[in-house]
């Protein structure tokens, strides 16, 4: 923040970083309402307070076999230190990782093994299994059907957001030029 308004003042417009910051301030007081609508087909996430989209982010939601599912659904869990009871490593009691990526329905537990789930910080579920949380956006489809988020801004949308928030996902065809 203090950045970006030291370089609009120095391009003679800290007027509209003070107008812009003030506007979604007075949006947030007013009490409309926010909400998240995610497009796994562009990879893309946009936060709204009422209708004013207030941030936008790259997402990776999931891959082939794992996808998201398209649909209107609303935030039905929020938890900072989630951590997967599926998805995970089995690691050995000397601390060691000995399988990665490992699903506990699939992955045989090797003997001595201990199963450690993958964090998934700032956690807001939005229907059964899925949620959006904080992880690793290589901007495609990546994950286990959850739509990762860059940390900065699963924690900024997890901060303001409230359980009955809603998170319309989407998969809009893409628009091919001629």
């Amino acid at each position: 923040d203090d950045a970006l308004r030291r370089r609009l003042a120095w391009f003679g417009f800290a007027d509209v970083y003070q107008r812009s910051r003030n506007a979604i301030d007075a949006l947030i007081g007013m009490g409309c309402a926010l909400s998240c609508q995610a497009s796994v087909t562009t990879q893309q996430a946009f936060f709204y307070r009422g209708e004013v989209l207030v941030g936008q982010t790259n997402i990776s939601s999931g891959r082939k076999d794992f996808e998201t599912p398209p649909g209107k659904y609303r935030v039905t869990q929020k938890d900072e230190n989630h951590v997967s009871s599926q998805y995970g490593s089995y690691v050995a009691p000397s601390g060691s990782v000995l399988v990665r990526d490992v699903d506990v329905n699939k992955t045989p537990r090797p003997e001595g093994a201990q199963f450690v789930g993958a964090p998934m910080p700032y956690f807001l579920r939005f229907t059964g299994g899925y949620g959006m949380h904080a992880g690793f956006v290589p901007r495609y489809r990546a994950s286990h059907g959850c739509i990762r988020m860059p940390a900065p801004m699963a924690k900024h949308f997890f901060d303001a957001a409230e359980l009955g928030t809603r998170v319309e996902v989407i998969e809009p065809p893409l628009m091919v030029e001629r």
